[in-house]
């Protein structure tokens, strides 16, 4: 799997996205294809970030857009100090 990008997250932790995750993102979202650039600022910059209910390891990264009236939602797993991005999807709600 190659990284088509790496950034920091507020928290100051490495989040990497991979070429066969984007091609999931694209292929089951391809509503988000053209946001990939603004990932990095809303890993940064959330509006909300959220714990999973189900899994420690996995955080949801929110940032709300005024344009659509929808969160664009990236789901992000930690492993061995550093995390990557699982997919990510508009919501109208953060769960």
């Amino acid at each position: 799997m190659v990284r088509l990008f790496e950034a920091m997250d507020k928290t100051g932790r490495r989040i990497y996205l991979t070429d066969e995750r984007w091609a999931h993102i694209n292929e089951e979202h391809p509503e988000v294809s053209r946001y990939m650039e603004e990932f990095q600022e809303l890993l940064k910059n959330p509006t909300k970030v959220r714990p999973s209910q189900f899994d420690a390891k996995i955080h949801h990264f929110y940032k709300y857009y005024k344009s659509n009236a929808k969160y664009l939602l990236l789901i992000v797993k930690y492993l061995n100090g550093e995390g990557f991005i699982i997919t990510a999807y508009f919501t109208r709600k953060m769960l």
